[in-house]
């Protein structure tokens, strides 16, 4: 929806029962007052009142319906219902002058109910829109609400008479009906602050009033009142001055009949010869060329989709016009379609990143979506890995549970273990979401099946049980590790005795870890075979998870370390650790190798997982033990000639590594970024780990567009030396080289809208024009250096940063 459009219901068209709910009393209750002819103790315990809400409707003046009353509440001082009531009245039968009236009664007085007081709300404001939301109606005290038009008994407080107290309550009325927007950060210090001015008022002996909070049911969009069977508002009187008259167009956002008319008939198939021989003017080929470099994620117009479709017969020796001419069909005009899947198959070959955008939700025909994985099928078992994670989640898109696209994942998954092994996990940890739980476990069985279905070859790796075998065992390592973890977490005491616990556990109860009867496949890498964990070099991460560093033996006489988590979501990390690799793969096609650590990190379920453990230490850590990075490097790397003492081979291998996660990280929105998830390794590659807040979210305050330390280019020399100009210059062309691959990063991201993973289920579009707005389409690649130096600069100069980083670092301290 965009900004200057409004959307609106009419209460005639809404068939619902009318709805609010009554939910508590603020204030303090008059005292009663006691005479010598009551029969009272003065010294016996004082009598508390005994209070219920009687709400009745009002139409023009007249009570229309019984009385409603809500349930006894004693024991004060705070009253609270909340209590739903739902009137027989229904929306559509209110008129502009309806009203409700709330009066308050005692019955805990002797001599019958005792009328604490009334007051009387309108249901449509002076715009002639729907009240909903939260209200606090001003009781008259002693008096009993007046439904009448002209109400003796009005709820709203007098403008002359509003505070501070009344002009944030009704702040925070538009922020819960969502017209206001959230941003979590400054919420939480805004609230805070009322919190203070509410004790501050209260203290001072707050307010001699009592009110009663009435929440009033909300809609999708705002409801406006229109009688039922008239076609127009009351136009409101006009002055003899220049007032606003606001008139509502119901016709607003409806299809124009006459311009839908003169679109069918332009494209009618009967124009097909016509269509045929047309060839674009130089103008309509540059208007064309221009539709054709649009992002995946960007509609196209009416006049757009015209002209695709009217020079869609020029159009077909051009691979990239294909998925925006499928746009432009009218799917649902069955000889239009029937054209257009005709088109498809003569149409020239597409490449593998326009098949992936012909996997998204868009595209709902099943026809379509084959053709698309008909193109996949071309792809070799690397590339295809690369995209799995998403086309797994493809899955939710398709039209049936044994789709096209189902069979070609497990049909390449019987040729490559990898495939196989990463295709049953990504199904696997879908079964938790019930939405969709049938079809991934239906893909499920199928990869058994056929996998059972593989008789035994020549080789035992051939043999189709064995194999499916060696994938179950991984899912029985994991319930053990999350079966040692419970343990170990039991431990009282600190991290080195939970460490002896879980080295005795691998050495005793659980000795069977150390040497499995069969190797297992292991999860992260299924090309190695894991034979068992070595208690000695096992150990536990001083965190409040308490993860698991565990050593395994591997078949060829090695070994290799791994992470398991418990009790984190590793999905999102999973996605962008791909991501990752993904630009990796892209910046070296062009011959860019920028030292990035592309971690392996596996999701087992939707609360743990493994991550490949990489040798390195936080910079936090590093700064603390040596004051600086470069002090760390000629540690390991002395070179007396070199700069700054260290090898240049070392040092180039720091910026090259700095350059690509500053890009990438830019990219993707990644938050939350301090000196604890920066690490650094022996050989000077920097690489970033935990990523909780991508997209643009980030828990801190006014974070820098780039996630540069001031500590990193102090390393390079400084914000003037040849090392910092040369990390600039890495990071435009890293920059350039994946912008031309924006569309292929788009598409992976359109894919996993329907993901549960946080950042992206919260609002998948939001977050996905966020994404595309990184990459800055409308700049050539000259000015994108130019956009990209000043991007740097502007966060190196950015000095708030720094403030926070030594504020978290105090949060670490004290854990």
């Amino acid at each position: 929806m965009s900004g200057n459009e409004f959307r609106f219901f009419l209460s005639c068209d809404i068939n619902l029962p009318l709805t609010y709910r009554i939910e508590k009393l603020e204030g303090k209750l008059p005292t009663p007052k006691i005479s010598e002819s009551d029969n009272v103790d003065s010294t016996s315990e004082e009598r508390k009142a005994e209070l219920y809400v009687e709400s009745t409707l009002y139409i023009d003046g007249a009570p229309f319906g019984l009385p409603m009353r809500t349930r006894l509440e004693k024991g004060g001082p705070s009253y609270c219902w909340n209590e739903l009531i739902t009137l027989s009245t229904k929306y559509r039968d209110l008129t502009a002058n309806s009203q409700l009236a709330f009066t308050v009664w005692d019955v805990s007085c002797e001599k019958g109910e005792g009328l604490i007081g009334g007051a009387t709300i309108h249901l449509f404001n002076m715009k002639k829109q729907l009240k909903t939301g939260k209200h606090k109606l001003r009781l008259w005290i002693g008096k009993e609400a007046d439904g009448s038009i002209n109400t003796t008994t009005p709820g709203k407080v007098p403008k002359e008479e509003r505070g501070e107290l009344e002009r944030l309550e009704k702040l925070v009325n538009k922020y819960e009906r969502g017209q206001i927007q959230r941003i979590d950060w400054l919420d939480r210090l805004a609230f805070k602050a009322m919190d203070k001015i509410k004790e501050a008022e209260s203290s001072r002996g707050g307010s001699s009033h009592l009110y009663v909070v009435v929440d009033f049911c909300s809609f999708e969009h705002r409801v406006v009142f229109q009688e039922s069977g008239a076609n127009f508002l009351l136009p409101s009187p006009i002055a003899s001055t220049n007032e606003l008259v606001i008139v509502y167009d119901p016709e607003v956002g409806k299809i124009n009949p006459s311009e839908h008319k003169q679109l069918k008939l332009a494209r009618s198939l009967n124009r097909g010869i016509i269509d045929r021989d047309l060839k674009p003017s130089s103008t309509e080929r540059k208007s064309i060329q221009r539709i054709l470099k649009y992002p995946p994620t960007r509609n196209l117009s009416g006049d757009e989709r015209q002209m695709l479709w009217k020079f869609r017969f020029s159009l077909m020796s051009e691979k990239r016009a294909l998925t925006k001419f499928l746009r432009c069909v009218e799917w649902s005009d069955v000889q239009e379609a029937k054209q257009a899947l005709e088109l498809m198959h003569k149409w020239e070959s597409i490449d593998l990143c326009d098949a992936l955008e012909l996997l998204s939700p868009v595209f709902e025909s099943e026809e379509v979506r084959a053709y698309a994985v008909s193109v996949l099928e071309k792809a070799d078992d690397e590339e295809l890995q690369c995209y799995l994670l998403q086309l797994v989640q493809a899955l939710r898109f398709e039209r049936s549970d044994k789709s096209r696209l189902s069979h070609f994942l497990v049909q390449r998954s019987l040729r490559n273990v990898e495939l196989a092994s990463f295709l049953r996990w990504f199904v696997a940890v879908e079964l938790h979401d019930p939405a969709y739980a049938k079809r991934f476990y239906c893909t499920y069985e199928i990869l058994e099946e056929s996998m059972l279905k593989l008789g035994a070859g020549a080789s035992e790796d051939e043999d189709g049980y064995k194999l499916w075998q060696s994938l179950v065992r991984q899912t029985e390592l994991t319930a053990q590790l999350c079966s040692i973890m419970r343990d170990v977490r039991n431990v009282r005491g600190g991290t080195q005795k939970k460490i002896e616990k879980l080295r005795h556990l691998l050495s005793g109860l659980l000795s069977e870890l150390t040497y499995f009867d069969e190797p297992i496949r292991s999860p992260l890498a299924p090309g190695t075979l894991i034979t068992g964990i070595i208690p000695s070099e096992s150990s536990i991460f001083k965190s409040a998870l308490h993860p698991l560093r565990l050593a395994f033996r591997t078949a060829n006489g090695g070994s290799c370390k791994i992470i398991f988590k418990k009790g984190d979501d590793l999905r999102q990390d999973q996605l962008v650790v791909q991501m990752v690799s993904l630009m990796d793969r892209l910046l070296k096609l062009e011959n860019l190798d920028l030292h990035l650590t592309p971690y392996r990190v596996l999701a087992t379920g939707h609360d743990e997982g493994m991550l490949e453990f990489i040798p390195s230490k936080p910079l936090a850590q590093i700064i603390s033990e040596h004051r600086s990075i470069v002090s760390y490097l000629q540690k390991f790397h002395p070179d007396e000639n070199g700069p700054f003492g260290v090898t240049s081979t070392c040092l180039e291998t720091f910026i090259k590594s700095c350059a690509g996660y500053s890009v990438i990280t830019y990219i993707l929105g990644i938050g939350d970024r301090h000196l604890d998830n920066l690490l650094l390794r022996d050989d000077g590659r920097l690489f970033h780990v935990d990523f909780g807040f991508i997209l643009g979210r980030d828990p801190k305050p006014f974070p820098p567009p780039m996630k540069l330390c001031k500590e990193m280019v102090e390393a390079m020399g400084g914000a003037e030396s040849q090392y910092y100009t040369r990390f600039k210059s890495y990071c435009c062309e890293a920059y350039n080289i994946l912008r031309k691959s924006s569309n292929l990063i788009l598409n992976l991201f359109h894919l996993m809208a329907g993901s549960n993973i946080p950042d992206i289920a919260s609002d998948p579009e939001k977050g996905i024009l966020k994404l595309q707005e990184k990459f800055r389409l409308d700049l050539d690649d000259e000015e994108a250096i130019h956009f990209f130096q000043d991007l740097i600069n502007e966060s190196v100069s950015a000095l708030f940063p720094q403030m926070v980083e030594t504020i978290h670092r105090w949060a670490q301290y004290w854990r």
